[in-house]
């Protein structure tokens, strides 16, 4: 690395993790006294507390991480550009491109770091929330279990009705109150299954993955819909339904809640679903890949704009950073919902943002390097 990269991200650094640090103890502070009648009424040891402030700031940081890094850059750039460094290296040849090289290579950098934490721990950040109240008490009997829960399996035409379940199922789940209905082709009910409660074991050494039904029985119909037989049992094993406890909890579950390995697994047992039903699912996967990037963009605006010649132009370049931003935010939620609308493709929804103002940033930097003046929104509203 030259002398002149650690330089720059000296200058960098330095208010890029003061203001990341202060977002971080702003939030502490707001969501603290926010929970603090929950540590105290549920006793919290100190242990917890950390546990639970630490399972949620991958979460935070995927949202603050941009923010930090378009203030440090405005506040380095500005800075370096009123003492005249910047137009020094420029005057020793140096390019602008050449300038910003390390910023871009730390934007890449970092938009790797928050890829890491968006695959998995940010998305379910959330849900770990929730879990660790519970454990406080705080949360009721009806946020750790689904009532009345309802699958519809459209490959195999078989429809579940399970009274309660874990909202977290896994397959060790214990599902109550069990009604399973088979339909055949035309839809007609060809069999019936009752159950107290079922559990699913899944394929070890050779066996293949089975459903164990317990205290219930077995109805068959005729084409005509009479009763032909019933069987009642204690017991009773299934071993040629798809279904898993995970996929039936997860049928009306909400994707922003989904980590990667989630989405991708919802799809892929749910293909059968309606097109846009899974929208939602499609675009957060894609969403989960294209979000971390926007650290990346947002090098692109601010290095620009924060590289001025006049105190005038600094205020109009943090101004114009800042609007870059927020609008770049704006549309970015903008294209999630059409894109969980099935109002355009997922890839769009998810990328649109990043690749629209992306090449706003490059134009941007194409402008300063040529030391062309950037063009004044006000005059397309008609202001002078």
């Amino acid at each position: 690395m030259r002398l002149l990269d650690r330089y720059i991200l000296r200058n960098f650094l330095v208010p890029f993790l003061l203001c990341f640090f202060g977002f971080l103890a702003i939030w502490l502070v707001f969501d603290f006294s926010g929970n603090a009648s929950d540590f105290i009424d549920g006793h919290a040891s100190p242990r917890f507390i950390v546990n639970f402030y630490l399972s949620q700031l991958p979460q935070f940081a995927v949202i603050c991480l941009p923010v930090g890094l378009l203030l440090a850059l405005l506040y380095a750039m500005s800075r370096m550009s009123r003492s005249n460094e910047i137009i020094a290296m420029l005057t020793a040849g140096q390019s602008l491109g050449r300038l910003l090289m390390p910023l871009v290579v730390f934007g890449v950098l970092l938009s790797l770091v928050c890829l890491a934490l968006n695959y998995s721990m940010a998305p379910r950040a959330e849900s770990r929330k929730k879990v660790l109240l519970e454990q406080l008490g705080k949360k009721k009997e009806k946020n750790a279990f689904l009532e009345s829960q309802l699958f519809r399996n459209r490959s195999a035409n078989r429809t579940w009705f399970v009274r309660k379940m874990p909202v977290r199922a896994n397959d060790k789940s214990v599902l109550q109150g069990i009604h399973i209905t088979q339909q055949d082709a035309e839809a007609n009910i060809t069999t019936k299954w009752y159950a107290r409660q079922a559990r699913f074991r899944p394929a070890r050494e050779g066996a293949p993955a089975r459903w164990v039904l317990e205290e219930g029985k077995t109805v068959h119909f005729e084409a005509d819909g009479d009763v032909a037989s019933e069987a009642i049992w204690k017991k009773l094993e299934v071993a040629d339904w798809n279904e898993t406890p995970w996929r039936i909890a997860s049928s009306n579950v909400d994707a922003q809640g989904l980590s990667v390995s989630d989405l991708r697994d919802y799809l892929r047992h749910n293909a059968d679903f309606p097109d846009a039903q899974l929208a939602p699912y499609r675009s957060h996967l894609q969403y989960r890949w294209a979000l971390p990037w926007s650290c990346l963009v947002i090098v692109f605006l601010a290095g620009p704009l924060g590289i001025v010649y006049s105190r005038r132009g600094v205020l109009a370049g943090v101004a114009g950073a800042i609007f870059l931003f927020a609008a770049n935010t704006f549309l970015n939620y903008l294209m999630l919902a059409f894109g969980k609308g099935s109002l355009v493709s997922p890839f769009v929804a998810a990328w649109g943002s990043n690749i629209a103002f992306g090449l706003i940033g490059i134009y941007l930097l194409y402008l300063r390097s040529a030391n062309r003046d950037f063009p004044k929104v006000g005059r397309l509203f008609g202001f002078r």
